[in-house]
């Protein structure tokens, strides 16, 4: 067995043995307009408070940057990919991206 394999097998031996859970973690960066910027944060604020209930939400806020007025971030983590397809489903998400990415330019990093 390789050096590399053997790596990777102790890798997955100590993840079970710990029961580390593999989770889902995404960054939301969102630069808008000055003249904009408390619509997406109101938007993004109600986001916040209605998926920290959604099942599989495992933390969820959102950030102001210290540095730059016109950036804010959502932090998210989930437990698994279903848990955020169903929070991309679901109405609230629907509306409230509409309002922020219709008001913002967004990147979104997924880990």
């Amino acid at each position: 067995m390789g050096a590399l394999n053997r790596y990777r097998f102790r890798a997955l031996y100590i993840f079970r043995i710990l029961k580390f859970e593999i989770m889902i973690r995404i960054n939301c960066f969102m630069r808008t307009a000055p003249k904009k910027r408390e619509e997406v944060l109101a938007a993004a604020i109600r986001l916040t408070k209605a998926t920290i209930e959604q099942q599989g939400c495992i933390a969820y806020d959102i950030f102001e940057s210290a540095t730059r007025d016109d950036v804010l971030m959502i932090c998210e983590s989930w437990a698994s990919e279903a848990d955020l397809q169903a929070h991309m489903d679901s109405e609230v998400y629907k509306k409230e991206i509409e309002i922020i990415k219709g008001n913002s330019e967004v990147k979104v990093e997924k880990f």
